[in-house]
């Protein structure tokens, strides 16, 4: 029996394909078991030298791939659909990786039966260290689900949901890394108005985030437990935490995260 991969074709080489690409080869992937869609050619001849990857056209793409992975942005994904629904075929499978795009919309632009599988990814995948979280079309099974999941746990984590859930997983994980830079920025700036050297608060900085969720990952403690850990009764963590709660920090997280789960209901509705 034949234990050649699948051919898997990723359409649109931005920066989440490129990560999903170099992943899948960095986990012993055979770069001919791959193909990428792409239209600019200076962006293709980039990566054919980086990768020495086949970049060909999203129509031939899709008539030699097994799996096809939609990496754009989802106001591009009605043209990409259009553009390639004619030649998808009966057994092939499509993994959608853009934002707010239900499976019934792709389901309505594919031919009837084809398996749709969606994916909600961050961009922490570029080191290997993803949150992807996937959910099943109405024709979809578990070997598809496991194909996916084969695929992107080169780049990091995989978990399955429901749909329903995908609005709220795109407010947490799918833009939270933003929200984790958004805090590390302000205490780098908070650093240098202390006094510190710009580069001193850096890595003081980030290396105290890589170590907390190190030790949340590593520990399994609940992040209440490891917060009490280091909040000794009216010590220095103890007055920080109360600026924090009279600023209301936590309402305004689950203000931000509600917000981006209404966005992303938005996209599924068009809009």
């Amino acid at each position: 029996m034949s234990t050649t991969p699948q051919v898997t074709a990723i359409l649109g080489a931005g920066v989440m394909g490129e990560a999903l690409l170099s992943g899948m080869l960095r986990a012993g992937r055979p770069v001919d078991s791959l193909l990428v869609g792409e239209k600019r050619p200076d962006r293709a001849s980039e990566l054919v030298e980086r990768y020495s990857v086949s970049v060909v056209s999203n129509l031939d793409a899709t008539k030699l791939a097994e799996t096809l992975v939609l990496v754009v942005k989802p106001q591009d994904m009605g043209g990409l659909l259009d553009e390639i629904g004619p030649e998808v075929r009966p057994g092939q499978l499509v993994v959608s990786m853009a934002a707010g795009i239900t499976t019934a919309f792709l389901e309505s632009r594919l031919p009837d039966g084809v398996a749709v599988v969606r994916v909600m990814p961050n961009t922490p995948a570029l080191v290997d260290e993803g949150m992807a979280a996937i959910a099943p079309g109405s024709h979809c099974d578990d070997d598809h689900l496991a194909v996916v999941e084969e695929l992107l746990a080169s780049t990091g984590r995989v978990l399955r949901i429901a749909e329903r859930q995908m609005d709220a997983v795109t407010a947490i994980s799918g833009t939270g890394p933003a929200y984790i830079f958004f805090v590390v920025e302000a205490m780098i700036e908070a650093g240098v108005h202390l006094g510190l050297p710009r580069a001193t608060a850096t890595e003081l900085v980030v290396q105290t985030v890589v170590g907390s969720a190190k030790m949340l990952r590593e520990t399994g403690a609940h992040p209440v437990v490891l917060r009490e850990q280091v909040t000794s009764p009216a010590g220095t963590t103890a007055a920080a935490l109360r600026e924090l709660e009279i600023h209301k920090v936590r309402a305004a997280f689950l203000a931000a995260l509600e917000a981006a789960r209404d966005r992303s209901a938005e996209l599924a509705e068009g809009s």
